[in-house]
């Protein structure tokens, strides 16, 4: 087994090492999402983590492990019998991205069920991880379904298994931690909600923090175990530290005086529901027994809605995580009860008081990104010419970012057809999970047993295999596997003209608003999203496809407009992003959505060329929309001309709007050589 890196070795992080350890004293605060960019330690310090925890006591044989002290009744291993524990380290599990269902939450033997009535049952991960930590690296990337059925065991510490009738139930207590770079996609805010804290981990800027740590990587690569044992005494010292708090925790008083402090630092954050509270409150209590006080004062308060509050605060899924420490100050002060420490100010002197450099810090909450930018006049890009062929006179060119209009509800598009991609709300597609639609033999292990299809297979043998009682003879052969049609995400690559043509401010404002909208709708659907955009002569990837939404809607807002309208360009380079992407994800298909005017300028030819691009779409039968952003008493129709040869459709940026009265749902059609149509329903 190899040496895990030590904790106390981490350098910096004091967010991040004090929130685990905070769950170490207290797993009922709720786990932690760790966030923030690669190589910054974020899994080394989760993994160190599980070297700290205190060894547990477990009854002897139990696959699901029982506390010999207080055995689970329900254990499907028990009923267990008086006996001495036996003591093992802590656990700590890694849950990899790809797992299946049946690897998390476990597997019945469906055979043996149906045949015998035993309920032969195979633990999961979350078996394993009772009682020790669970591990998710990249959480955000991981299967919804997974999600919502890990956070449901976290929350209720037990987990259900059910096969057509058949159910098992273990207790499944442990502490949940993800990590996720927030650069692959976001969690959904509800999912963020059910993390207890949320810490955000950066590289540390200052040379001399950046050079110990690479200095004590490079020492611990060459001797994990030298290096670990230089580390034994602080680690032993944290461990005992750890155990010192548990056993304070329950003594711990949380007075009416901290409760109307958290209770008003919520109200006044407008954080949705009241788990915000109930995890304060005991992050407050953990603070207070890591600190060796018996007591929650308002310091404690404030550590703890540093650490609980910021990823609660999104109203969408453009907004940064983040608290105004400056309002969170003036709160508590405002409500600061008269039963707090009679200092009122934190911690005493005579209270114990962690390295400042070590895991006990103060929490820093994310910083607010920069503004979008200002607006400027309507001007072609710089170098390029206007749209009659002349050189602008004594203007710089190119415009600034305009600020992209009020997001709205968008219509649903889909794909046609039936896909097989990746989980996702937006597509028709063969799923895991969804409603039955027929049923097939089994590939490798059986995971949604067909119950009247494998009772139509069994049924023909009953007499040739001898059943002589109530019991239905099955077979391997007979297990039939059930077919269900669910929703699968897409690719929806965004390709917008950014060129002169389009560069009015009111109207380049409604265009980046309609695409920040269909980014809403892609984000909610769990779509990779990926961006190309073309002006003056070229056309660029401002974004490769990927699962952050956010990140194109930066890429949006930053966007600069004028110039030409080299339409076949964009057109040609979303083509190739395409065809690499399809190598890459094969099962994943794409939606192409071009936000354009229709006009192609620049060149030799450039409808005509443009023209010959738009049918490479129509040739490969990739599902396409064109937004029709031409605007005026008169209009050229060029975009459903656009729309005609790429085998699309086209609709207007009033069109796209939910609430039209054009329609409500249109499915995008891409079938090859056939105009495109998108179905309304009601």
């Amino acid at each position: 087994m190899s040496t895990p890196f030590p904790f106390t070795a981490v350098v910096g992080q004091d967010d991040l090492r004090l929130a685990l350890l905070l769950n170490a004293v207290s797993p009922a605060v709720g786990g932690v999402l760790v966030r923030g960019e690669k190589g910054t330690a974020k899994s080394t310090a989760v993994r160190a983590l599980s070297a700290l925890l205190p060894e547990v006591a477990v009854v002897p044989g139990c696959r699901f492990s029982c506390d010999p002290a207080a055995a689970d009744p329900a254990c499907p291993d028990g009923p267990h019998e008086a006996a001495t524990g036996a003591q093992r380290p802590a656990r700590m599990v890694e849950l990899p991205v790809g797992a299946s269902e049946d690897r998390l939450v476990g597997a019945l033997d469906i055979e043996r069920a149906l045949a015998e009535g035993v309920k032969a049952f195979e633990p999961g991960l979350l078996a394993d991880a009772h009682r020790g930590i669970l591990y998710v690296d990249e959480v955000n990337l991981l299967h919804d379904h997974l999600v919502d059925l890990l956070l449901d065991a976290a929350a209720m510490g037990a987990s259900y298994v059910e096969r057509e009738g058949v159910s098992v139930r273990h207790a499944a207590r442990f502490l949940l931690v993800g990590t996720m770079n927030p650069e692959e996609g976001e969690l959904r805010p509800q999912l963020l909600d059910r993390f207890g804290l949320t810490v955000e981990v950066a590289a540390s800027r200052e040379p001399d923090q950046r050079v110990e740590v690479v200095r004590r990587r490079l020492a611990y690569d060459d001797d994990p175990a030298g290096f670990a044992a230089r580390w034994a005494d602080e680690e032993a010292a944290v461990r005992a530290r750890i155990v010192a708090a548990r056993a304070l925790l329950p003594s711990v008083r949380l007075g009416d005086g901290a409760l109307r402090q958290i209770a008003a630092t919520c109200a006044a954050f407008e954080v949705d529901g009241m788990r915000a509270d109930i995890v304060m409150a005991r992050t407050a209590t953990a603070l207070a027994a890591w600190a060796g006080r018996s007591e929650v004062i308002a310091e404690d308060v404030r550590q703890a809605a540093l650490l609980a509050l910021p990823h609660r605060r999104r109203r969408n899924p453009f907004d940064a995580p983040g608290l105004d420490e400056d309002r969170l100050d003036e709160t508590l002060e405002e409500f600061g009860g008269p039963d707090e420490d009679s200092s009122g100010e934190g911690p005493s002197d005579d209270d114990p008081d962690p390295d400042p450099d070590g895991p006990g810090g103060g929490g820093q909450p994310p910083q607010d990104g920069p503004d979008d930018g200002s607006p400027a006049g309507d001007v072609p890009a710089q170098g390029e010419p206007s749209q009659d062929g002349k050189a602008p006179a004594g203007q710089s060119g190119e415009r600034s970012p305009v600020r992209a209009g009020e997001p709205f509800r968008t219509k649903a598009l889909s794909v046609p057809g039936l896909g097989e991609g990746a989980a996702g709300r937006r597509s028709r597609a063969r799923t895991e999970h969804g409603r039955t639609i027929g049923s097939r033999r089994p590939r490798g292990a059986l995971t949604k047993l067909h119950l009247a299809a494998t009772v139509l297979a069994a049924a023909p043998h009953q007499r040739a295999r001898g059943r002589s009682g109530r019991g239905l003879v099955v077979r391997r052969d007979d297990l039939r596997q059930a077919t269900r049609e669910g929703r699968e995400g897409n690719l929806v690559l965004f390709v917008v003209d950014a060129s002169g043509s389009m560069a009015a401010r009111q109207r380049m404002g409604a265009v980046k608003g309609a695409v920040l909208s269909l980014l809403l709708d892609a984000y909610q659907r769990r779509d990779k999203v990926g961006l190309v955009t073309f002006r003056g002569s070229a056309a660029e990837v401002a974004l490769p496809p990927t699962s952050s939404v956010d990140a194109a809607a930066a890429r949006l807002e930053s966007l600069p407009t004028g110039g030409r309208t080299p339409l076949a360009a964009g057109l040609l380079k979303a083509h190739e992003v395409l065809r690499v992407e399809r190598l890459r994800d094969p099962a994943r298909r794409a939606l192409v959505v071009v936000v354009t005017d229709g006009r192609a300028t620049g060149g030799p030819e450039p409808v005509a060329l443009a023209g010959r691009a738009a049918r490479l779409f129509a040739a490969g039968q990739v599902a396409s929309v064109v937004v029709d952003c031409e605007s005026g008493p008169v209009r050229l129709g060029l975009a459903g001309r656009l729309a005609g040869e790429l085998g699309g459709t086209a609709v207007t940026l009033d069109e796209l709007r939910a609430d039209s009265i054009a329609g409500l749902v249109r499915d995008v059609q891409g079938a090859k050589g056939a105009q495109g149509t998108m179905r309304r329903a009601a």
